[in-house]
């Protein structure tokens, strides 16, 4: 080899190594100013306009010493008809909690009827918590389960289709034919999909997390929810998705708002990505729920609050038989039964729970006579 034709391969690595480096340094600092400015301030805060936001008091985030749980409050809100600058009512509610021990992951799903207190404003459906602003919110969800929340994310019908868009949309079984129609909203937010599996862009997975139309209603609704995140989060995991994260933090950034940091996201994806999903669950299961009606609206009660921090609890310590039977068929499936019968709709979205013709009639009836969503 001669002297010339070295140079010549030394300056065709040099290249390509300067253009690996270059590319290194913009995608991370991509990644950084995106997530940067996920938390916002001021003018940009949705709760801007919200009063006495710091009064409540939640715990301080953990010390990354690799022994505390990590719980984040994920709110989906739906701002239709509200007025300018107005916090609306969370539409979904769940915690998302890993155990860096452990190397465990749970997600709780709340029913966002659940009557509980509100600190400092008294008791309302838990939905209601983060129109007083998201440490209210974390205080009230942390509460209710028993477990310090540290953390929020906040985001709206648009944060939720720009993601699923953004990572080229989720390939999902559908477990039957979903319709609805709204004349209120001129059918902006119709849904109308067919059993089998899709291909779910960001309105038709909206679609598909929204429908609650059945002898269910939000029992089923939030276990669908909780299946299409996990399915959500697995496509996050992939190459592509890895390889364009620059891009998709840039189109959901503007719909999202949370207190972590940058240093805490990239401990969390840390942790992440050591550990295994464990499971879901809805909360209250429906084993603890009462019902009662204020105000002439029915709203779901927990009968015994103590009980349930406990449920909770023996959930990270020692699951289920029942519920890691379950997810070791989420596991085998990687997607939600397709059953069309009701009694296998209602085992596969409540934990696996046997709800007898009267809960199914009491749950139906808790149709608050909110806005239809």
């Amino acid at each position: 080899m001669t002297s010339r034709t070295k140079r010549t391969i030394w300056s065709v690595l040099a290249v390509v190594i300067v253009a690996i480096v270059g590319f290194a340094v913009y995608y991370f600092t991509s990644i950084y100013n995106q997530l940067d400015n996920l938390h916002k301030e001021g003018a940009n805060s949705p709760f801007k306009n919200v009063k006495q936001v710091d009064q409540v008091r939640t715990p301080e985030p953990p010390k990354w010493e690799g022994t505390d749980m990590v719980n984040i409050l994920l709110m989906g809100v739906d701002g239709r008809g509200i007025q300018k600058g107005e916090v609306p009512r969370s539409d979904s509610m769940m915690v998302v909690s890993l155990d860096p021990v452990k190397k465990k992951i749970h997600l709780f799903s709340i029913l966002r009827d659940t009557y509980v207190d509100i600190p400092g404003y008294g008791k309302n459906r838990i939905n209601t918590a983060i129109t007083h602003g998201p440490n209210t919110a974390m205080k009230t969800a942390g509460d209710l389960l028993g477990i310090p929340v540290q953390y929020y994310v906040y985001t709206d019908f648009q944060g939720f289709i720009k993601l699923v868009d953004a990572v080229g949309g989720i390939d999902f079984e559908v477990e039957k034919d979903m319709h609805y129609t709204s004349n209120a909203d001129k059918h902006q937010y119709d849904i109308d999909l067919k059993k089998g599996m899709q291909h779910l862009d960001g309105n038709t997975a909206l679609q598909y997390v929204r429908f609650r139309h059945d002898a269910m209603s939000d029992f089923s609704r939030s276990g669908r929810q909780r299946a299409f995140l996990e399915a959500v989060a697995q496509k996050m995991q992939t190459t592509t998705s890895i390889a364009n994260l620059p891009n998709i933090l840039e189109q959901v950034n503007p719909f999202i708002d949370t207190n972590l940091s940058v240093n805490d996201m990239w401990k969390l994806a840390n942790v992440g990505y050591q550990s295994n999903f464990a499971g879901s669950e809805q909360v209250p299961p429906m084993k603890m729920l009462g019902e009662e009606n204020v105000g002439g609206a029915a709203v779901l009660t927990v009968r015994d609050p103590e009980e349930l921090k406990t449920y909770v609890q023996d959930i990270f310590n020692n699951p289920p038989a029942q519920t890691q039977e379950q997810n070791k068929d989420q596991n085998e499936t990687k997607q939600p039964d397709s059953a069309s019968s009701t009694k296998k709709d209602k085992a596969s979205f409540t934990g696996g729970s046997k709800i007898s013709n009267e809960d199914a009639s009491t749950q139906s009836t808790t149709k608050t006579g909110q806005k239809e969503l």
